[in-house]
């Protein structure tokens, strides 16, 4: 099944102050979830943010922050999965009524608060497609351990620039000539 950006949602799970230091390849992991905010700004794709215990692991990094479209909601939370959060499964069910049933995921810990997410919205009916290039952990191993899991239980595993040159569906567009910049 191709994403597509009338249907997608994106959820970019904990990109934190104080977590990002010690994640492995943190900064490719905010570089590819700004490309993903880009995409999703331009496309009307609705996005949700969460910080995991903001008093301990700070706020979202300003990267991330200053590459939020209008309408991106910011919710903590203190449960790993975000399925689990009141208000994050709130946000995402109402979306989900208004017929964004694809969930794309990108952020960290790819085997904590990403995995648990995923896979609570993949058992609630979700498409769940997990960004393996904007995904970490602190350890690659822990990455590799989260992959496996999530591929058993049914998520995808794609890349940024999988979502959004699906999203997009054509060249030819100020959208393409925009996000395909970002890839050179």
């Amino acid at each position: 099944m191709l994403m597509k950006a009338s249907r997608s949602h994106l959820l970019v799970v904990d990109v934190q102050a104080r977590l990002m230091p010690v994640i492995h390849e943190g900064e490719g992991l905010i570089r590819n979830a700004t490309i993903l905010l880009e995409a999703a700004g331009r496309l009307g794709i609705p996005v949700t943010v969460t910080e995991q215990y903001p008093k301990g692991l700070g706020a979202t990094v300003p990267a991330v922050l200053e590459a939020l479209p209008g309408d991106a909601a910011t919710l903590s939370k203190t449960t790993f999965s975000a399925a689990r959060d009141p208000s994050v499964a709130e946000r995402i069910a109402t979306l989900r009524g208004g017929g964004r049933d694809q969930l794309v995921v990108c952020g960290a810990e790819a085997h904590i608060c990403v995995m648990q997410s995923a896979l609570e919205f993949r058992q609630s009916g979700f498409e769940v497609f997990v960004v393996a290039d904007a995904v970490s952990s602190r350890s690659p191993h822990s990455v590799s351990a989260a992959c496996a899991r999530l591929l058993h239980a049914g998520c995808h595993w794609v890349t940024t620039e999988m979502a959004a040159f699906e999203w997009m569906e054509r060249a030819g567009t100020d959208e393409f000539r925009a996000l395909s910049a970002l890839f050179k």
